[in-house]
């Protein structure tokens, strides 16, 4: 059971995901999660109001299984074959514990001092959730693509705007975390 509730390391994982990608590029299939939220907007007939929507999602639903077993799998990787806890260096969750007051940091993967119910609770965090989800739904559609969609199936098929919105992530990411991310929870 170890091999199961323990990390997969690299050339484990890494030669799955290239599988992956090879069969879905012989099928002539493309690996992205944003654009299910077009697939399940235009089912629900979003189309009527925006041209965006206007398209044969029917060709497109495969990928909204791999949605739904993203999320059974995660459901069940969480609940029944992890210990919910994460491994992270020492060094680090001392520093989140200083610096943000996260005191959970390697115990459980989504702290309740940022995820926690209560903190719903709060107007400001509220406004960052819906400004953040905004930001993050914009710029997956504004880049033609998720980071899963670039990373993944883009930098697979040698794509160069893949490249460019891939170290635009990680800029972004960059940014978040050491600039804007001490400003709003200091």
């Amino acid at each position: 059971m170890n091999l199961i509730y323990d990390p997969w390391p690299w050339y484990i994982a890494g030669p799955l995901i290239a599988l992956t990608m090879f069969l879905l590029l012989f099928v002539g299939r493309k690996f992205s999660m944003s654009s299910s939220l077009r697939t399940m907007c235009s089912i629900g007939g979003a189309g009527k109001i925006s041209d965006f929507f206007k398209y044969d999602w029917r060709a497109e639903r495969w990928n909204l299984i791999v949605i739904l077993g993203a999320v059974i799998g995660g459901f069940i990787a969480s609940r029944y074959l992890s210990d919910n806890t994460v491994k992270i260096n020492l060094e680090v969750a001392q520093q989140l514990s200083e610096d943000y007051g996260i005191a959970s940091a390697g115990q459980a993967y989504l702290p309740p001092e940022l995820f926690a119910t209560q903190q719903l609770t709060d107007p400001f965090v509220l406004v960052l959730l819906i400004l953040g989800g905004f930001m993050v739904g914009f710029g997956a559609r504004y880049a033609g693509g998720c980071t899963s969609g670039h990373a993944i199936s883009g930098l697979s098929n040698l794509q160069l705007p893949s490249l460019i919105a891939v170290i635009g992530f990680f800029i972004g990411g960059l940014v978040m975390i050491h600039l804007l991310f001490p400003l709003i929870f200091s």
